[in-house]
């Protein structure tokens, strides 16, 4: 199991929040963390892997948290802050060298072109990073929803989600320094104990694929290459029983 990861390039999904992005203000796009993220991962579009992204929004405006609008309101608010995301990421590889299309759950005309799976498989197989823009496009769904959808639609073996944390745990480690760390999972532990990994709607997405899911610290960009080359420094979720 632990050597589940180490195998030649292939064809993942990176997971990015918004409050990653924001580096250590909490807000906005913090410069120094986005040219990280996008050194690594034209770096490692140039080595071979086929590289898929989705951002969050919450480094703008977080859908679910207003108070002033209706929840619907709301949350395609947030879908429209993870255009903002995507297009600086963009940005920020071609800055580097590196090739990368937005494709948005709706369409933005002038902007970024609607999402269509057998393109992003077409541009994912030319070495094009492809950035999902708009979540789900659906109100009451996450971003997490959208990765593992589109990890699912563009044939990805692979979901990675950036988090603060090295992993997944039993508790919160920074109010409880006892917390437990897993270095692995099945989709049903996820499920039955309620761990904070993806929402359950991703999780169940995944599950039903067979896709395993990385969670791993994103605070260091580098630890995205890390992780593919030594999955123990994040948590594994994946269909099999905790022996094998």
């Amino acid at each position: 199991m632990t050597d589940v990861l180490r195998s030649s390039p292939g064809r993942i999904l990176l997971k990015i929040s918004g409050e990653v992005l924001a580096g250590g203000s909490g807000w906005g796009i913090d410069t120094g963390t986005l040219a990280g993220m996008a050194h690594v991962l034209a770096d490692l579009s140039a080595t071979g892997w086929e590289v898929g992204v989705v951002t969050g929004g919450g480094n703008f405006v977080r859908g679910r948290d207003l108070q002033s609008v209706d929840r619907v309101t709301g949350d395609q608010m947030g879908m429209l802050a993870t255009v903002i995301n995507s297009l600086a990421l963009r940005d920020a590889v071609e800055q580097l060298g590196g090739m990368a299309v937005v494709q948005s759950a709706f369409p933005v005309p002038g902007i970024v072109e609607e999402f269509s799976p057998r393109k992003a498989v077409s541009l994912l197989r030319t070495g094009a990073i492809l950035i999902y823009a708009g979540g789900t496009g659906n109100p009451f769904l996450t971003t997490d929803t959208a990765a593992a959808l589109r990890a699912v639609q563009t044939g990805c073996t692979l979901l990675l989600k950036g988090t603060k944390v090295d992993g997944v745990y039993d508790s919160d480690p920074v109010s409880n320094p006892s917390a437990r760390r897993f270095s692995r999972l099945t989709f049903q532990d996820v499920l039955h104990r309620g761990l904070q990994v993806m929402d359950a709607a991703a999780v169940a997405v995944c599950r039903d694929a067979g896709l395993r899911i990385c969670i791993f610290d994103i605070r260091e960009a580098l630890n995205i290459r890390r992780v593919l080359e030594d999955p123990t420094i994040g948590t594994i979720v994946w269909g099999g029983s905790d022996d094998d």
